[in-house]
């Protein structure tokens, strides 16, 4: 059922213990995508055979600049988790069609959004790859960027499609009372568990194949996103 009037604050689940919920549902695969984030930094440092299909990464996106961020990243943050929540039988009846379109213009969007991120991060940080550079960069998108930003607009965005591409329910929401606690933090949660590790190792590889890495874990993401802002906007019948 789409986001419906708010109960008022007090019936609201806390943020920590949805976060925690979230947390729970994160955790394998949160550890799995972690694992293969830290996997690819591995290959490119110390595997010599993986040189050749790194540099050619690089060269691609080198080229194809924010075009090519954008639609990378709208196939696997949109094409790919959608087919794979419309096919699944749980998943289908919550995903219908038209919101691949949602999907693919939103990842666009974010792709592009969020190369531009890692290029003023290289403006002002520089490219080293030292401690104090990655952990720099690592503060300001995880505790600037996110939950300024990016975290409470995509939450707004998710409970737009939830509500079925309809604002008034969004709107009564927000008038609600305490909406950043009650939907951004517990997203936010989720994402420290996730992107705090990764974006670690996203920060450790040449500016070129950030955007690559960044782009295989959000295939997965994408899908544990759509989850937890699903479960947070949508309501069982009563």
């Amino acid at each position: 059922m789409p986001l419906s009037d708010p109960s008022p604050p007090a019936a609201e689940e806390a943020p920590w213990r949805a976060g925690l919920h979230s947390l729970r549902a994160l955790l394998l695969p949160g550890l799995v995508l972690q694992a293969v984030a830290v996997a690819v930094v591995l290959a490119y440092y110390f595997i010599p055979a993986t040189a050749g299909f790194f540099a050619q990464l690089a060269r691609w996106q080198a080229t194809g600049g924010f075009a090519f961020s954008a639609a990378t990243t709208a196939v696997c943050g949109g094409l790919l988790p959608f087919l794979f929540l419309r096919l699944h039988p749980d998943t289908r009846a919550a995903h219908p069609g038209p919101h691949l379109v949602f999907f693919l213009l939103f990842w666009a969007w974010k792709g592009a959004e969020v190369d531009l991120v890692y290029r003023t991060l290289t403006w002002l940080y520089g490219d080293g790859h030292d401690v104090a550079t990655v952990a720099r960069k690592i503060a300001t998108d995880q505790f600037g960027y996110n939950p300024l930003y990016a975290t409470p607009v995509g939450n707004l965005c998710f409970a737009w499609k939830d509500a079925g591409f309809r604002w008034a329910p969004v709107a009564a929401d927000l008038r609600a009372g305490r909406w950043y606690a009650r939907r951004v933090l517990p997203v936010l949660f989720a994402i420290w568990f996730l992107w705090i590790p990764v974006t670690a190792c996203i920060y450790s590889l040449p500016a070129p194949l950030q955007m690559p890495l960044f782009n295989v874990v959000l295939c997965f993401w994408s899908m544990l996103f759509a989850h937890i802002t699903g479960r947070q906007n949508t309501r069982p019948e009563t």
